[in-house]
């Protein structure tokens, strides 16, 4: 009975100690730590590079795509006549486009880009009306009936016209923007978001309209997503009178979305600590408490801490790619998309491995793992955008730190049972179905916003489909991000319903030049390789 007591009272000391240094660190060690990291410092080229990779997680990497499995040796087809007259007249278009000729280059990609399947392109913009006087008779009508409805406090009367209003005349942008406020108002809030995220892609130039966007999204507590769109206007629209604004806007909501995150992880720390010392109780051993310590130093060190600390370990366990002409490529893609996500207080670092498989995986941070056979199965620089613009928004938004703060958490718990351990690493192998979403659709906003063509991502989905046909085996990027067609109808609609531009930067020729010298140096890898295990072994 007396040892009983004791080791409450030994377990009930520690939990008290516990608490109050982690009361002490949390104080002391703001969990943004990286703010103080120099910012990346590589100069970029304006022309647009060509990288395509395929998301992955942000679990520990492991060189699991061994070059030698049989499905690597499957060999790529030739391109066929038709596929070289396609690569030659989106060289030509790209080289338009980079000389200013947007009317011209866009004719020819769309002589070359066929339609999306299952889906109608969209009729040409009319200029946006911003003065109800500007408005049809049928348009005043409507107008001034919603105006009505607001006097009379009357719900129906309010939303009805508006609806119909916004759906027959988008251009008039007060219409979009007093509808949403009223549909918030009665508690619709979807909806309110819906009305203004579909007006602002049709005209994102519109600063009113992109303020109310901003506003229902920060309202909607999407942090993050209100920062990259305030960033965005500032950034396509640099010399209007708001810009400074909407740079301020981005920041704030930046910040509340980190404030949000420390939140959560400082709630995981005390967690960790109580089941520490629960363990300690449990077991009488120290270990299970200075495990939950030394991770919950980790987590309020940051995100940027736990990328680097994960980067050091992943960097002697993969053979890197020193190439300059390749590891350059995707370095300037990678930064060029990083200026448009916002999130400064990261050192990203973009690295590839020679690999074969069409693959990729994000750390928490900004450290980006690229195999070199996402460069050489891709067909331009835009397809390769798309995956690091995906793998990109997983970092952004912090995914995979949200992963290892609730799976250390899981993980802690889990050491005290039978097998456990097996449950957190389970936790963290993948992302889940919603993060998936908000990477594509940050992703393809990112590839819009850098000029690119906006169907990389989905064009990436394509090729992954088109290799596993060839392989009858899923590549290992859709293993871990399953989606298929189905995933590929979604991008085609987020595409056509925001009105991005898929008509624009290609990047073939240069990233075929790229492609030739990673097939050389994945090809000479494979020689070396064989060569070794024909040398007979020393007895």
């Amino acid at each position: 009975m007396k040892r009983r007591w004791k080791s409450l009272f030994l377990a009930l000391n520690w939990l008290f100690l516990s608490f109050g240094t982690s009361i002490l660190i949390i104080l002391t060690h703001p969990l943004v730590s990286t703010a103080n990291e120099p910012a990346p410092t590589t100069e970029t080229k304006p022309k647009p590079s060509e990288d395509p990779k395929a998301p992955t997680t942000e679990t520990k990497p492991k060189p699991s795509e061994d070059p030698k499995k049989p499905d690597e040796k499957v060999s790529e087809p030739d391109p066929s006549p038709e596929e070289l007259a396609r690569q030659k007249k989106l060289i030509e278009a790209d080289k338009l486009y980079l000389e200013g000729k947007i009317a011209e280059a866009e004719k020819l990609y769309r002589e070359v880009k066929e339609p999306f399947a299952n889906a109608t392109e969209k009729k040409e913009l009319k200029e946006a009306i911003l003065d109800p006087a500007q408005l049809s008779p049928a348009g005043r009508v409507y107008w001034r009936e919603a105006q009505a409805g607001i006097a009379n406090k009357l719900q129906s009367r309010i939303l009805i016209p508006l609806q119909l209003l916004t759906q027959q005349i988008p251009e008039f942008i007060p219409g979009h923007i007093t509808y949403a406020q009223y549909l918030r108002q009665y508690g619709r809030n979807k909806e309110a978001l819906q009305v203004l995220e579909q007006a602002a892609t049709i005209y994102p130039n519109q600063p009113d309209l992109v303020r109310a966007r901003v506003e229902e999204l920060a309202f909607s507590e999407k942090w993050m997503e209100a920062s990259i769109a305030a960033r965005q206007f500032a950034m396509l629209n640099s010399t209007s009178p708001q810009a400074a604004e909407f740079i301020k806007l981005a920041e704030v909501n930046l910040e509340r979305f980190k404030g949000n995150m420390r939140d959560e992880v400082r709630g995981n720390t005390i967690a960790n600590i109580i089941t520490g010392a629960i363990g300690y109780a449990v077991t009488g051993s120290l270990l299970g408490p200075f495990t939950a310590l030394d991770s919950t130093i980790m987590l309020l060190r940051g995100e940027g801490a736990i990328g680097e600390s994960v980067a050091i370990e992943a960097k002697k366990q993969l053979e890197v790619v020193e190439d300059e002409a390749i590891t350059g490529y995707i370095n300037e893609i990678g930064q060029k998309l990083v200026k448009i996500a916002g999130r400064e207080e990261f050192k990203y670092d973009f690295f590839v491995i020679p690999f074969e498989d069409l693959n990729a995986f994000a750390l928490p941070g900004g450290k980006i793992f690229i195999n070199a056979g996402a460069i050489a199965k891709t067909n331009s620089e835009a397809e390769i955008a798309g995956l690091i613009g995906h793998e990109l928004s997983h970092v952004v938004l912090s995914h995979g730190f949200q992963i290892v703060s609730q799976g250390n958490l899981v993980g802690n718990l889990t050491q005290y049972l039978p097998f456990g351990g097996t449950i957190g690493q389970l936790f963290s192998l993948s992302y889940s179905r919603d993060m998936e979403r908000q990477a594509d659709i940050l992703g393809t906003r990112l590839l819009a916003a850098g000029g690119y063509a906006a169907d990389g991502l989905r064009n990436l989905m394509k090729t992954l489909e088109k290799e596993q046909k060839q392989k009858f085996a899923p590549p290992s990027w859709l293993a871990s991000h399953p989606g298929g067609s189905e995933r590929v109808s979604y991008l085609e609609n987020l595409i056509l319903e925001s009105r991005y531009n898929r008509y624009a930067y290609e990047g073939v020729a240069r990233h075929n030049e790229i492609k030739g010298k990673v097939k050389q140096l994945l090809k000479e890898r494979k020689e070396k390789k064989e060569n070794e295990q024909k040398k007979p072994r020393s007895s």
